[in-house]
C-alpha cells in the first residue's frame, strides 16, 4: 500500500492567500486533493459534511466566522473535536487564544511552503 495521502480544507477569505496555499500543498507528495472555503462558516458545513478532510489549515480574520469562533465551534463537536487545525493569521495578539481555543499549530502570515508542510507532517504522520 502506498504513503498515506492527505485532504486539506485550506480557509481564507482572500482568494490570492487561498491560492497560494493550494499551490503550496499542491507540491507536496502527502497531499492529494485541496479544498477552500472562503469563510469560517462554509469551513464548518464542509467539516460536517465531508468526514474525509484529514486538516484545516485556518485563517483567523474572516467575515462571516472568524477562525476563533470555529475553533470553538469544531471543538465542542464530538464528531470534529480531534480534527487538526493549523491557524494562519498575520497577526500575533491572536496567537495564544487560538492555541487556547484548541489550535493545534499556529503559522504567521506569510507563510512559507516549508514551514507548512512542515507542520502538517508533525501533526499528521
Amino acid at each position: 500500500m502506498g504513503e498515506r495521502t492527505l485532504k486539506v480544507l485550506a480557509v481564507d477569505d482572500d482568494m490570492i492567500n487561498l491560492k497560494l496555499l493550494k499551490t503550496m500543498l499542491k507540491k507536496s507528495s502527502r497531499v492529494h486533493e485541496v479544498i477552500e472555503a472562503k469563510n469560517g462558516a462554509d469551513a464548518v458545513a464542509m467539516l460536517k459534511t465531508q468526514p474525509d478532510i484529514d486538516i484545516v489549515l485556518l485563517d483567523i480574520i474572516m467575515p462571516v466566522m472568524g477562525g476563533i469562533e470555529v475553533l470553538k465551534v469544531v471543538r465542542a463537536d464530538s464528531t470534529l473535536q480531534n480534527m487538526p487545525i493549523i491557524v494562519l493569521t498575520t497577526d500575533e495578539t491572536k496567537k495564544a487564544e487560538a492555541l487556547e481555543c484548541g489550535a493545534n499549530g499556529f503559522l504567521m502570515k506569510p507563510i512559507r511552503e516549508r514551514d507548512v508542510i512542515e507542520k502538517i507532517e508533525q501533526l499528521i504522520f
